[in-house]
């Protein structure tokens, strides 16, 4: 049951680094939440079926870094492809 709180924890620095990240019009606001949340919920499955109890420290902190370090660096890249390829097309059909 403590996994609810993993992915209240992830859902929260979603949208932290949604406001965080530059871009931001680039992308929705639901991405980085529901991306961190998915992400974090895999992890602490998986962390927990390998048997780490849920009094480990390496769980929780397993669960909260590595979701936030791929989800900024996903929504970095997303972002920055979405830029280029607004601006791409702004050039194509001339009104910019």
């Amino acid at each position: 049951m403590l996994i609810v709180l993993a992915l209240v924890a992830a859902v929260a620095i979603g949208l932290a680094l949604h406001f965080t990240v530059p871009l931001r019009p680039t992308r929705g606001v639901a991405l980085a939440p529901l991306l961190e949340a998915a992400i974090a919920a895999v992890i602490y499955t998986s962390l927990t079926w390998l048997g780490l109890a849920e009094s480990n420290p390496w769980l929780w902190v397993a669960s909260i870094l590595i979701p936030a370090a791929v989800t900024a660096l996903v929504i970095l890249v997303v972002s920055r492809a979405r830029a280029v390829h607004d601006e791409r097309e702004r050039a194509r059909i001339k009104i910019a």
